[in-house]
């Protein structure tokens, strides 16, 4: 046996798969703290129920096959934000609103991304269900930079999007082919394509940048007062975590925010190229048909584990062969890692050690 994987799998191993569990842990203690409470989906379900359950999002990259059992195509989800939408609305239906969940797992892509090879990977996220008001989008925001910070990260940059910012404003004074033209301009940031298709455009590629500037500029050019309240709320967002994050506007991004709403962010981390998580508001879909509001953030663990994030340096005790038990309870109950010889001959080396049990205590090696 070669130990060869699928293209897009990988194995995980110590230390690196300890990182991911204290990664995790930490991540989901400081959601807790905010009274997010924790659910576990299962990997794959029903595609259709999977598929469904976000409001305008896409179909999803997910990899489907045919149930044995039931004969009916199932999917392995590739994301797990749907997931948590329908516990939301089907097994906590009853449950007073918000609702607020976090969740941690592996999630499965059909096709890796570009710059991503990978297409088994660990998310970790909060959702807040019932609400998508400035408040929870505020909150929501706030735990994800502390839960970032707890795991050992706060060189965070985010940056802010209006996800439907130009079907808001464009409305139906464009044919649907002069709409895709001019989101198709704006991703480019193809300013000559914006004026030719309407020039009325134009301050949406200049609003892109530091925060304070781009916000400025999208003031400006709001002359009908038609953003007001949306951007009045952004700014609400923004000024409650100012100081623990750099902050940056680009209010026609939408590469990954398909089922967003009024506000999506995306989270960045300094050296870090890709982005290390994101999140907005959107709608869940209700049993009855009905969208019910919601916000939420999910974390990208593979891309912070590589660099290294929530690897604490191993600390790891030998202790001798004959070593009583007793001893090394104790020394477990101080919070060391022990490892006991388990014949006469083995070496704190050979285990991969970082101290030895002497006669006085824990002694370093090297």
């Amino acid at each position: 046996m070669t130990g060869l994987l699928p293209e897009g799998f990988h194995d995980r191993l110590p230390p690196a798969a300890d990182a991911v569990a204290r990664f995790e842990g930490r991540v989901l203690s400081v959601a807790r703290s905010y009274g997010y409470e924790q659910v576990d989906p299962p990997l794959a379900e029903y595609e259709d129920a999977l598929g469904r359950r976000l409001k305008a999002a896409r179909a999803q990259d997910a990899v489907r096959f045919v149930d044995p059992v039931s004969q009916r195509t199932l999917a392995i989800r590739p994301d797990m934000t749907a997931q948590v939408g329908r516990i939301a609305a089907t097994r906590m239906g009853h449950h007073p609103r918000p609702v607020r969940l976090c969740y941690a797992g592996p999630v499965l892509r059909l096709r890796a991304a570009d710059l991503d090879q990978r297409r088994a990977l660990r998310q970790i996220g909060a959702e807040l269900i019932g609400l998508d008001s400035v408040a929870a989008v505020r909150e929501v925001v706030t735990v994800a930079l502390e839960a970032l910070a707890a795991a050992g990260l706060s060189d965070v940059s985010v940056d802010f999007t209006l996800p439907d910012l130009l079907d808001a404003l464009a409305g139906d004074t464009l044919a649907p082919e002069q709409l895709t033209a001019l989101r198709e301009a704006l991703d480019g940031k193809d300013a000559s394509a914006v004026a030719a298709i309407d020039p009325a455009y134009l301050p949406l590629i200049q609003a892109a940048g530091p925060f304070d500037q781009a916000l400025a500029g999208l003031r400006a050019s709001d002359v009908a007062g038609t953003l007001r309240t949306r951007l009045d709320g952004l700014e609400a967002i923004a000024e409650a975590i100012r100081g623990r994050a750099a902050l940056t506007l680009d209010p026609t991004e939408r590469h990954g925010f398909e089922y967003q709403s009024w506000v999506g962010f995306s989270l960045f981390a300094r050296d870090l190229r890709a982005q290390i998580g994101r999140g907005g508001a959107y709608a869940v879909v209700g049993e009855d048909g009905r969208a019910e509001p919601a916000v939420g953030f999910s974390l990208y663990a593979d891309v912070l584990l590589d660099a290294g994030i929530g690897a604490d340096a191993r600390r790891r005790l030998f202790l001798p062969f004959g070593t009583p038990v007793a001893s090394g309870a104790a020394l477990r109950a101080e919070g060391w890692v022990t490892v006991a010889a388990l014949t006469a001959d083995d070496t704190p080396e050979a285990q991969l050690c970082t101290h030895r049990l002497g006669s006085e205590g824990p002694v370093a090696l090297g």
